[in-house]
């Protein structure tokens, strides 16, 4: 289980979904990160998809991630498309999931985090949707 931000105001940009990633999106909810992998021994992927880049196996399982990693890279957003200016600035960054993936997501923490530090994956209840986010492991 990971944790969940309330934040009261819509996002201001919905997530893509697909009937595939349905799943991932109720789960998110429920407050589980869940991602696809190919084979009962597959590495986990993320985004998850409907069949495996390399293989294009369609054996597809769905797993749940710790949301534990650590962060790879951070940078601050000052120049941003319209639906994100009212933000400026606000963080973006890239994580090593514990599990596998590396993914970009929003950051929760200030942008002169240390890189390697440990963070976290949580889920955002906006009032109208879900979005996801990485923010510092509380020490």
């Amino acid at each position: 289980m990971i944790d969940t931000v309330e934040l009261d105001r819509p996002h201001p940009y919905p997530p893509r979904k697909t009937p595939f990633t349905t799943r991932f999106w109720e789960a998110l909810a429920q407050g589980r990160f869940i991602t696809t992998r190919f084979g009962s021994d597959g590495v986990p992927t993320f985004p998850p998809r409907e069949f495996d880049p390399a293989t294009w196996n369609r054996d597809v399982d769905w797993v749940e991630l710790s949301g534990q990693g650590t962060l790879y890279s951070v940078t601050s957003v000052h120049a941003a498309p319209e639906a994100f200016k009212a933000f400026t600035p606000y963080q973006v960054a890239i994580v090593d999931l514990e599990d596998g993936p590396r993914l970009a997501t929003a950051f929760l923490g200030p942008v002169d985090t240390p890189l390697d530090s440990p963070v976290e994956i949580v889920a955002l209840r906006y009032t109208d949707d879900m979005a996801f986010a990485a923010r510092p492991v509380a020490t």
